[in-house]
């Protein structure tokens, strides 16, 4: 266990004794409430690692470093981008997958576009966006996002 986890578990420890002290009954009734909230996404959670593996079980790590490691990285970057801008699946699916792509070898630059490019730009959305906030502001939204969201990788890659 690395530090910062267990910085994390002291942390929350301590703010779980101060609610006890605080409120038992209140705490106790969180700790019911979030246990059954766990109980209906404990099977969205054996989904997402279901489908990671499934993922990682067509695509080799070799592939996926050849492809997403060690090739253009500017070509990478933008292909990803545009994966993440036409996929729409959610965060809490596309984190560990990401996760799982570096360790097989992804560079983290397209990893970057492509979780960015995921929560911010929105084509499978145009339609509903289109309808609600209008046609120019969805297009100029998508687009700055889509500038950002390449920034925001090229960035991470000097960063990390």
């Amino acid at each position: 266990m690395d530090i910062f986890t267990l910085f994390f578990w002291i942390i929350a420890f301590i703010w779980f004794v101060i609610s006890i002290m605080k409120d038992k009954k209140k705490t106790f009734d969180a700790i019911k409430m979030s246990s059954g909230t766990m109980k209906h996404i404990v099977g969205e959670i054996i989904a997402i690692l279901f489908l990671i593996g499934l993922i990682l079980t067509f695509l080799p790590p070799e592939i996926i470093k050849q492809y997403a490691g060690q090739s253009n990285s500017i070509i990478t970057t933008i292909i990803f981008a545009i994966v993440g801008c036409i996929t729409l699946i959610p965060a809490f699916v596309a984190f560990p997958l990401a996760g799982s792509l570096v360790d097989a070898g992804a560079s983290i630059v397209p990893i970057v576009a492509f979780l960015t490019t995921l929560t911010m730009v929105g084509i499978v959305t145009f339609p509903l966006e289109k309808k609600e906030f209008g046609t120019k502001f969805t297009i100029i939204r998508n687009s700055l996002s889509f500038i950002f969201a390449i920034t925001i990788a090229l960035i991470m890659g000097v960063i990390l």
